[in-house]
Formats: C-alpha cells, structure tokens, sequence
C-alpha cells in the first residue's frame, strides 16, 4: 500500500544527552518538600483545607436550582422507593433487625452529601457490606449462644442487642479505619485492587448473600456459623473470641452437623410451603417489573417502583390473610417508630473486630471509588479518592455513634440516581429525608411484612453481579493474566468466606505482578523503511536493521517499572547492525571480575561478532536501582572486551537523575554514550563504526639478533627449533609493557653476571645448527657478542612465555564461549 506523503521534515544535529543538555540549558528541577506546605499558616491556606475538606461549601453556592432542582428531586424520591426495601432486606442479611437497615440509610447519606466528591453515588446499605457484617455477626455472637433452657428457645430481644452492639462498634472501628488512611492519603491503595479482582469478589459475595437467603425463601431455622468452607460444611463449635449469651447451649447437641448449603438439602422436607410460595410469588413480581422497566425505559420518566409495590402489597395481603397464623410465614415484627438515641461503642470489642474491620473498609471504599470514578469520567468532573476515603469513613463513624451498621455504595441505587436525572448529592440528601419521613411516621406499617419477600427482593437485586461470570469468556480472549486473578479471586472467596477470601486474592494479585516482571518481554529493533521509527522485526516484517547484526540483551528485569493495570513488561534492545543473537552475554562474569586480557580478538584467533554497536532502548525504563546501574556497567564492560560498543537511548528524566545520583557517568561511560533517541544512536554508530579493533596500549621494543625474519607464525614452515619460530611474530614486534618489564629485569641479572666472563667472539665459530631443517633466509649478521647473545636467549624466553599465555588465553576464550547460555557458571 503506498503512503500519501505529507509535509514533516525536521532537520537537527545528532544529540547525545551531554550536547542535549548544553542545547536546552538544563539545570536541576527545584524539589519542593511537600511536608513543608503542610505547616504554612494563611487565609488561603485555611480557605483551601475547608473546601479541600468540606466540599460542598465548593459546590452548593453554585447550585443552579432551575436546571437542577426537579431532576434531583425526582431522583431522591426513587432513590428512596429502592432504600426502603433494600434497607429492611439488607438489614436482615446482616443479622439485625429491619428497622436498623432504615438507620443506615439516612445517617450515612447525610454526611456523605457534606463531605463526598462523588455527584452520583448512592451511598447506603449494601449486599456485599451487608453479608460481610453477617459473617460478623454469626462468627461472634451465632445463635447457639442465646439458647435458653433445655427446650432451645432462642433468646432474640438479647440476640439482636449483642448483634446490634457489635455492629455499630464494627462500623465505628471501619470508619476510623477509613478517615486514617484518607488522612495519610492512603488512597492509593485502591490500585492494588484491579478491577477483574473486584468483579469477582463481588462476583462471590453474591453466591455468598444467596446462599444465606435460602433459609428466608424456604423457612428453615439454620445453624449459624462462619469460617472456611462454611458456604459448604463446616463443623459445629463454639469459635474463639466469640461473645458470650445470657445462656449456656442446649446440652447433648450433636458435635458436628451439615451446615448452609448442605444443612439446606438436608432440612429441605422442613420447609414452610407458604414461605416458599410467598417468595417465589414476590420474585416473579418483581422480575417482571424489572423487565417492564426495561421495555419501557424511554418512555418513562423513572422506572416503576417494582420493589416498593411488592412490599405495600405482600404487607396488605399478609395483614389481611393473617400469612403467619395461617400459614406460620415469619414476619418482620415489631418496627419501633423514631429514631434511637447515639450509643458509645465498646472499645473492648476493638481487638476481636480489628482484622475484619479493615476487610471491610477497604472492600466499602473500593467499590464506592470504582462507582465513582465511573461516572465522573461519563460526566466530566473528578472524584479525589482520598477525599472518597474521608467521607466515608465519617459516614460510618458517625453512623456508628447512632447504632448503623458499615455501609457503601449501591450499584443498582447509583445507576437509578443517574438516569432519573440527579445532577449532585442534594437528590441523596433528599432520599435520606424521605427516609426519615418513613422511619419516625411509615415504618411501623411494615411490621407484617414476610422476610420471604425482603429475601426475594434480596435475590433479585443479585442479578447484576451474578451477571459479572461472563466476564470469564471475556477475560479468557483478551487477557489470561486477568483471567487467573479472577478465578483465584472467586474460589478463595467462595471456599475461604469473605475475609480471608480477600486477603489470599490481594496477595495471588501481588505475587503475580511480581512473577510478571520476572518474565519481561525483548524484543529486537529494526527501522521502518525512509522513517526514524523503530519497530519489533518479529512483528513488523518491514522493519530493518542498518548494515550489521541485531541483538536481544538480557536485561535485569529489577529494574522494569511495575504497574497493576498496567503492563511495561521490558526494555527493547538495539543496535545498529542485523542478524545473530547473543544471549546474557554479559551474565557469566562474577561482578568482582577484572577486565580481560588487553590482547583483540584477532590476536587470540577469535572470530570477531558480526556487529559492531549495541544500543539499549530504555524508553520503557521509569527508574533505576542500584542493581540495575551494576547491570548496565556490566554490560558496557562485557560487550567492550568483545570490541563491541555500546549506547542508550530514550531515557526519561528521572532516571536520568538516577543514573547521575547513582554515580553512573565516569570516565569509561559518560553521557556522550547516551542519546536523545534511538535514531539518533543509530546515525551516530553508523557514522563512527570501527574500521577494525583498537589495538591496546602497547610498548614496541626489537630484540632480534637473527636474520630470519618470517611474516607471522603460519608463515615460519620450519619445526620449533628454528630461532626464527621463537623470535618474531612480524617485522616490528611489540610486547605488552608488563612483558617488557619482566624480560628487561632478567635481562639486566643475566647481563651483570654474564659481563664478567671474558669470551672470544662468536665470529671465529661457526654457530651451532639448531634444527635439522633450518629456514633458509637464517643466516648470520656478523660477529655477535655474548651480550647480543645473552639478550637473543632471553628474547627466546620471552617469546615462549608470550606464546603459552596466548593458548591459555584463546582455551579460556573457547570455554567462555561454550558457557555463554549459563549465568550460573562463573567461567
């Protein structure tokens, strides 16, 4: 496919990072401590804190009450048709009486108008809180513990009392848990909770809030426990920690029985049919409202107060049909009118409460921070979720004062909020009105109400978070990573309960991040054709390398940048040249090795790589640590003695720092091997390649007093003891200086012992035949003296040493070659 060609032309000098800093004048960014804002003292600074704190003082005298007024009134008149219902039935999820769920949607609402960021949340009762607060409840003060005498009658009024203390201490203990973390701007912490993570323990929650319904819908009288495979079996016994009833349990119990699922079919032939037929009949109602509601959406101005309608009907007929009497449907009973006056909570509970209180605020703020940040982004402003934090922490922490139980945001609540038109909080602070309305007048209406419909409208309302399984076919096409979060995530909750089901997902999620950056992705460079951009050569077939050969380096994946989300998973490598792979070339050597031997490749007779610069594309790199500074000096170390030079590129500022802080930048690696890209390195490679190795730092010296004089040692033909073989590599034979000084200090002993002894010149002699084939260009100079004898013996010497420490040095090179591939061997 041909390109149109458009105008982009940019014509620049190669830059390297020392020139790019001359060029653009860089000077070290002035880092302001953020602590010391926090004890400056002004006007604006304290106006700042209380609107920072306190937002709608920002965002009320703003308020445009005639774009805005009706369409939150509607709004918060819907919103409390659905609390009404919901607030009873999740009151019962959680093992408190109805009335208390009433409580908890009107004390927590009202703070969060004052103190939230969010404009359309629900704030109030909540399945996923409500079951986590119901596993509270049966773990602490379970039934079995209110038992009176040998009949087993249950002792309610004292159950409810312990439960309702517990649960107000719990919601107390989770709000300061809360407003603490938002205060030391924890807020962060969300992160960590992905969303596959929180979609599939909400996913589990909800298998969690059905099965205990089960005994409402059916009628039964269950055992109540909590812990590990309690949704399946669990066996009986009093937990430690658990609080204490006014009667001892009911003597000669059975030690071990079924319990919720399994105690469910076991106690099936036990049901009330009128409890059962009561709910089913409520579902469908209220199944088919919801479906109407769907028909009928955009021609409704709000949806059809399906739940509220259930409940005003089941309590007539129940009231009228007499369903208790009759039939033996359990009713909720006595709603006392008013509201309760504020009780202290009992700090003694603090330390039995503490872990799931912390489960419980993290698990309360994500959902509420997911929710909001949803329809902040569909609506265009922004939600602080440290200040999210804050405000629900308050909403339970005062909520706790007035005997509520923890609360968050509703899913279902939300979205109708949204589309009946509610614009901000005001439609939430009108919900909660209308509920205090039906909590001091209404709510002793709905004494006869059947727990069979609370439990129905409870099941009913499951289905968007049961609906969330399918995002296992979703997950398993675009990210199997995601998929296995969410799948540990489900099973962990279902057979580990809520509590302990969240630790073990967050920890899986951690670890897993961790093994992901173990396993970076490399990949080689190569240049899209007439373009300064470079590409993966496995992916774009396009794509090629200058002159030379292509390169994947194996680089420390410590110092990968780590994201939830999220996924840098390596750095790419470079360099200017195409073809072989070397492989953690620079991973065999001890960090403590010297460097090799001064001597090239081709003095060793060692085939040279086939290309000559590698360059590191670091543009994925978001930090540095001093392991990864050894690393790269490694690698620069590593790949010079192999006459192969090495640059980065792409790097971002902060790790710019790092690498100066770090000491990086010496003499043997300076910012002239760093570039602003990586085109740049490439030109730059291309322009000043090798023309062949650099030879060391050597030290010429000619001791040669024969006349045999070969070109190299392939071309000497005659056998070892021809002077000639031991005498010359070439015409100007150079020595390495520590050579030099070892054969010059024999040289000066011998001489000094030898200058002694008077001897008749070598002239008068013929010289003594030193092998059977002699080269024929050997042949004397002239007269020679001991002394130009003696220095031709030791020149002997020293060529030899020179010889044997070039055949351990190529053997040590073969076997360095050998064990390339194994970072574990040290050579």
């Amino acid at each position: 496919m041909e390109l149109r060609r458009r105008d982009y032309h940019v014509e620049r000098p190669l830059l390297n990072q020392e020139q790019l800093e001359e060029l653009g004048s860089r000077s070290p960014a002035q880092v302001t401590l953020q602590w010391r804002t926090w004890f400056r003292c002004s006007r604006a600074r304290a106006q700042a804190l209380l609107l920072q704190y306190l937002p709608v003082l920002a965002w009320l005298p703003q308020y445009s009450v005639r774009d805005w007024l009706l369409g939150d009134l509607l709004s918060g008149l819907s919103v409390a048709i659905m609390q009404l219902p919901q607030g009873l039935a999740y009151a019962l999820l959680a093992g408190l009486p109805p009335v208390f769920g009433l409580y908890s949607s009107f004390y927590p609402v009202f703070v969060y108008f004052l103190f939230g960021t969010s404009r359309h949340i629900s704030v109030g009762t909540f399945a996923v809180m409500s079951v986590m607060v119901g596993s509270v409840m049966e773990s602490l003060a379970p039934d079995d513990a209110f038992l009176l005498g040998l009949n087993s009658t249950l002792d309610v009024a004292a159950r409810d009392a312990t439960r309702v203390q517990l649960a107000s201490t719990l919601s107390v203990l989770v709000g300061l848990f809360q407003v603490g973390l938002g205060m030391v701007h924890f807020g962060f912490v969300v992160t960590y909770l992905s969303e596959p993570l929180v979609r599939a323990y909400t996913t589990a929650a909800s298998v969690h809030v059905f099965v205990s319904q089960l005994k409402y819908v059916f009628g039964l009288h269950l055992s109540s426990r909590s812990g590990p495979l309690s949704l399946i079996y669990v066996s009986e016994g009093r937990e430690e920690g658990q609080v204490d009833g006014p009667r001892t349990r009911r003597a000669g119990c059975d030690p071990a029985s079924p319990q919720t699922v399994l105690e469910v079919c076991w106690k099936l032939p036990q049901m009330v049919v009128g409890t059962m037929v009561t709910a089913i009949v409520a579902g469908v109602v209220l199944v088919l409202v919801k479906l109407l509601n769907e028909k009928l959406r955009r021609h409704l101005p709000m949806p059809l107060p399906g739940e509220l309608l259930t409940l005003i009907g089941a309590t007539g007929i129940s009231y009228g049909v007499g369903l208790k009497q009759a039939f033996g449907v359990d009713i909720v009973g006595k709603i006392p009118a008013g509201l309760v006056p504020p009780m202290a909570p009992r700090p003694q509970l603090f330390a039995k409460l503490l872990g799931n209180a912390f489960a419980i605020a993290v698990v309360g703020f994500a959902i509420a921070i997911s929710l909001g940040k949803i329809f902040a982004l569909r609506h265009g402003y922004r939600v602080y979720s440290n200040q999210e934090l804050v405000a629900l922490g308050l909403s339970n922490l005062l909520g706790g004062i007035f005997q509520c139980f923890p609360v968050s945001c509703s899913m279902s609540r939300s979205l109708v909020q949204e589309s009946t038109g509610g614009n901000t909080q005001v439609a939430g602070a009108i919900s909660s009105l209308f509920i205090l309305i039906i909590i001091v007048k209404l709510g002793e209406l709905f004494q006869d109400l059947p727990k069979a419909v609370l439990a129905a409208v409870v099941i009913v309302n499951l289905k968007g978070m049961v609906m969330q399984c399918t995002d296992v076919v979703s997950l398993w096409k675009a990210n199997r990573m995601d998929l296995l979060i969410w799948v540990v995530t489900f099973v962990a909750t279902i057979l580990l309960n809520l509590d302990l089901g969240l630790a073990v997902a967050v920890v899986f999620s951690l670890m897993l991040v961790v093994v992901r950056t173990q396993m970076p992705h490399y990949s080689v460079l190569g240049q899209v054709p007439d373009t300064d951009i470079y590409r993966d050569v496995a992916e774009y077939s396009g794509a090629a390398a200058s002159k030379g050969t292509s390169v994947s380096i194996n680089v420390n994946p410590t110092v990968m940048d780590i994201e939830s989300n999220n996924d840098v998973e390596g750095s790419k490598a470079r360099e200017a040249s195409a073809g072989t792979e070397l492989e953690d070339t620079g991973a065999w050597a001890p960090e403590d090795a010297k460097a090799s031997d001064i001597s090239s490749l081709k003095a060793l007779g060692l085939p040279q790589p086939d290309f000559h610069t590698l360059i590191l594309d670091l543009s994925s790199f978001s930090f540095v640590d001093t392991v990864c500074l050894k690393s790269l000096k490694n690698i620069f170390r590593d790949f010079r003695e192999i006459e192969v030079e090495v640059y980065m590129a792409a790097c971002h500022a902060p790790v710019i720092m790092q690498l100066e802080d770090g000491h990086f930048f010496d003499a043997s690696i300076t910012k002239q091997h760093l570039f602003a890209s990586v085109h740049d390195a490439v030109l730059f490679a291309l322009q000043h390649r090798r023309s062949g190795p650099v030879d060391p730092v050597l030290v010429g010296l000619d001791l040669q007093p024969w006349g045999c004089q070969p070109s190299s040692l392939e071309g000497c033909e005659s056998s070892l003891g021809c002077p000639g073989y031991w005498m010359g590599l070439g015409t100007n034979r150079i020595y390495p200086v520590a050579g030099v000084t070892v054969t010059t200090t024999m040289m000066l002993m011998l001489s000094r012992a030898l200058m002694q002894r008077r001897r008749s010149q070598a002239s008068k002699s013929e010289h003594p035949q030193l092998a059977a084939h002699p080269c024929t260009t050997w042949k004397r100079r002239g007269p020679i003296s001991d002394r130009a004898l003696l220095l031709g013996v030791l020149h002997m010497l020293d060529s030899l040493l020179l010889h044997i420490e070039c055949h351990l040095q190529r053997l040590a090179a073969q076997q360095r070659s050998q064990i390339k591939g194994t970072p574990a061997q040290t050579g």
